[in-house]
């Protein structure tokens, strides 16, 4: 089954696209200067400033209002994580395994953070109150549920990102709501920057990202998740979203002669081992151009599939590229 779209009506945050400027500096002879690639001029480029805030609404329409920058925040699924860690701040607990990944904080740092008992789908609302938070970020779509019970002891904000341009005005709002705007400025410019870079050097190769914890897999849209959104200026990629109840075959995989195949391992319970092995068993799998010549590559789902900001997505965009050359 594909991922389902969210419910929400998308909102933009117009500053984060219209102050995205992206212009090529080279040599006055044309040709690169000293340090530059071969293959082209450096590419440059500059985000609108971010101004600190204690009221905004957010990239998805959301009314935030906080009383001051807070300095307690819970995070509920690693895209809250992943805007802290790019701001230089650690959350107060977490109900993520992604601070553990040596991009982030590492394994050792990460055990300094305290997990929310009752798993993803349902955190504690005592463990969470526990904390004394300023602040609960989560998904609006999954834990919208709780905001009823956290009602006057905190300020809950529910995210729904579906795409990497989502992600970054989540980023912008946090770091105005924070203070940490300069960090902000840095995190969003070097995300922009080497995005910039993949599309300016994109592959001709068709890639595909399928997730799963059996043979049931999902295909990853690029209209509805938010890795899958860099992919189709960077490659081949002729997937579309087919809404909660759509799916692709094998069959139709095969036809479309996939050169190289990502795949995100969803674990549940007590479930273990790849999901490409577990697909090995198809006989049709082995046909596929990415498995036949070896090119299927087994990635990380807590980045790729959970981490959704722009640390995230830059560590997903040097795995692709590297990939797809």
């Amino acid at each position: 089954m594909l991922r389902s779209p969210s419910r929400s009506v998308r909102g933009r945050l117009a500053a984060a696209v219209l102050g995205f400027v992206l212009a090529g500096c080279g040599s006055p002879s044309g040709e690169p200067a000293d340090g530059e690639a071969e293959s082209g001029a450096r590419t440059e480029v500059t985000v609108e400033p971010i101004k600190a805030a204690s009221k905004l609404t957010d990239t998805n329409g959301t009314r935030i209002s906080l009383d001051g920058e807070p300095e307690r925040i819970v995070c509920l699924f690693a895209l809250c994580d992943d805007i802290l860690t790019e701001l230089g701040i650690v959350p107060a607990a977490t109900n993520s395994a992604l601070l553990a990944h040596p991009g982030f904080l590492g394994e050792e740092k990460a055990k300094e953070v305290d997990v929310i008992p009752g798993g993803f789908i349902a955190p504690e609302v005592e463990a969470i109150l526990s904390h004394k938070p300023d602040l609960v970020i989560g998904l609006g779509d999954t834990h919208g549920k709780l905001a009823p019970a956290l009602k006057g002891a905190t300020t809950f904000w529910a995210m729904q990102p579906e795409t990497w341009e989502d992600s970054v005005g989540y980023l912008r709002d946090v770091a105005a709501l924070t203070g940490r705007t300069g960090e902000g400025e840095e995190a969003e410019k070097a995300f922009r920057t080497k995005l910039a870079e993949a599309e300016k050097n994109p592959s001709g190769r068709t890639a595909l990202v399928i997730y799963g914890s059996d043979e049931n897999f999902g295909v990853a849209a690029p209209e509805t998740d938010v890795a899958a959104s860099l992919f189709p200026k960077i490659a081949d990629y002729p997937w579309k979203s087919r809404g909660v109840e759509g799916s692709y075959s094998l069959e139709e995989i095969l036809a479309e002669g996939v050169d190289v195949l990502f795949v995100e391992t969803m674990s549940f319970g007590d479930a273990d081992g790849k999901l490409s092995e577990k697909l090995a068993d198809n006989p049709l799998w082995g046909k596929i151009p990415a498995v036949r010549d070896g090119d299927v590559h087994e990635v990380d789902s807590e980045v790729w599939a959970k981490g959704r900001g722009t640390r995230s997505l830059g560590i997903v965009l040097d795995e692709a590229t590297a990939a797809l050359r």
